[in-house]
């Protein structure tokens, strides 16, 4: 429905009398604002002084109850409602290209409780991540989720997009962490998963609304895993002459051991990224490694380590360079250290098994650098698995176009090239960044006739299509 007239004051009119006055707003400044996130075309189309998509309404709840309401007198008008939570991400997931509703969930960012006996911490999703962190942390533990946006991501985000920190290889990422969720489903009914993830009475509801963008509803608690410090954690770096035989080696570990942190660079990063954050000047490929627990465990984690490094014939860096990395790991992401406007970039993960992973970098760097002269390709993987890992590949060209709807269109047809190549040759279309609306075409190439179980999800429940249309390729 487009609201104009009576009708927009009659619809502010009832938002208002669920949250409040102040937590509603209409202001283009703030409609403005929610039009941006790290998604590159909505951060260029901004840069070029143009307008980016505005929602009607930007409204704050406060409560779960006050979602449901939200979520009655959207479906009742047929309204959009997109969920925002920290406008950190980068695939365009929350930007309100339908208009409608915004949700700010950022109000709901209470502490729940924190259960020492069951291991386990519950809080509302509106939380940034860093601050339920620190509750963990005040007595002792962690949730060991640490992604480079901790400090300015939500939970629900997290969750929207089933997120990863670098701890993931030892720890998993954010759909192994949590436990179970309380969400508000399109209708406005609030439901609760089953209390606990490891249950036969039917498929595990909880995973179906991770990853769903906001699709399917609004998730408003949720209860993570927390785990004791370690005793201890040691660092370790190495340079193997190539990315081919890093794979290797990688895969070695992975089969005896499960390191919490292990970042394999290829040459173009090694000589780019590395070199700029940590000031290694070496040619090859660099990885750094975490390892932790109890301090005897450590010991002998390490000496396995070591042998298999000795193997592949790395070269040992020791700890220094492994600590350096660890305490620039958010660095990385700053200002003059990552890529930024006026360049054009991406981030295209992906995730492989190993008899297809090598095979995906490479079909990949060859659909981006050969079709694409003026456009550098540089990755590492860094979350792993007894079966494969995941390619966080990007992409990087110096000089756009001028012209937006040139550089929209040039920047579609990167991702497509890079993306399609990994598809065919066994990887995903993503692996913790979510799909969003930039990778929302693809969906249907990657699933084909399986995409029919998500669309009758979607059908069933949410009849009106009214959360967050045109995402996740629903």
């Amino acid at each position: 429905m487009k609201t104009k007239g009576l009708m927009t004051d009659i619809i502010l009119s009832e938002l208002e009398d669920v949250v409040g006055y102040e937590n509603v707003s209409t202001k283009t400044s703030e409609r403005l604002v929610y039009g941006v996130d790290y998604f590159w075309i909505s951060r260029m189309w901004a840069d070029r002084g143009l307008t980016p998509p505005r929602a009607d309404y930007i409204v704050r709840p406060g409560s779960t109850e006050e979602v449901a309401a939200i979520l009655k007198i959207a479906n009742y008008y047929r309204i959009p409602v997109q969920v925002w939570g920290g406008g950190s991400g980068s695939q365009g997931g929350a930007i309100p290209v339908a208009g409608g509703i915004l949700m700010d969930m950022k109000r709901m960012n209470r502490l729940i409780e924190l259960d020492e006996e069951s291991m386990t911490i519950t809080c509302e999703t509106g939380m940034i991540h860093q601050q339920l962190e620190w509750h963990a942390n005040e007595k002792g533990y962690s949730l060991m989720h640490y992604p480079s946006c901790l400090t300015c991501c939500t939970v629900g985000g997290a969750l929207a997009h089933r997120g990863a920190g670098i701890l993931s290889t030892k720890y998993g990422k954010i759909d192994d962490m949590c436990v179970s969720m309380e969400v508000v489903l399109p209708n406005g009914d609030i439901i609760n998963t089953l209390p606990v993830p490891r249950h036969a009475a039917g498929p595990d509801l909880t995973q179906i609304f991770i990853g769903s963008e906001g699709t399917l509803g609004v998730m408003t608690k949720a209860t993570f895993k927390i785990f004791e410090m370690p005793e201890v954690r040691k660092f370790r770096a190495f340079l193997f002459k190539d990315m081919s035989t890093g794979l290797a080696a990688c895969r070695d570990i992975m089969q005896k051991l499960k390191p919490s942190i292990m970042r394999l660079y290829d040459e173009a990063e090694t000589v780019s990224i590395i070199k700029k954050v940590i000031g290694i000047d070496k040619k090859g490929a660099f990885m750094n490694l975490a390892y932790e627990g109890p301090a005897e465990v450590v010991k002998i984690e390490e000496r396995i380590i070591l042998d298999i490094c000795a193997k592949y014939e790395a070269e040992d860096l020791g700890s220094e360079w492994g600590e350096k990395w660890y305490k620039n790991r958010i660095t990385f992401f700053y200002p003059d250290h990552i890529m930024d406007l006026p360049q054009m970039f991406g981030t295209m993960d992906t995730a492989a098994t190993y008899a297809n992973l090598e095979k995906v970098y490479w079909a990949m760097k060859h659909a981006v650098e050969d079709n694409f002269p003026d456009v550098r390709f540089i990755a590492h993987c860094s979350h792993w698995y007894e079966w494969g890992a995941m390619i966080y590949d990007r992409f990087i060209m110096d000089n756009p176009p001028d012209d937006p709807e040139e550089a929209i269109r040039l920047h579609n047809r990167i991702w497509n090239a890079g993306v399609r190549a990994a598809l065919a040759n066994g990887g995903v279309i993503n692996h913790h960044h979510g799909v969003g609306l930039k990778l929302s075409r693809l969906m249907k190439e990657q699933y084909g006739p399986a995409m029919q179980v998500f669309e009758a999800l979607k059908k069933g429940l949410d009849p009106h299509g009214i959360m967050n249309p045109y995402k996740l390729g629903l």
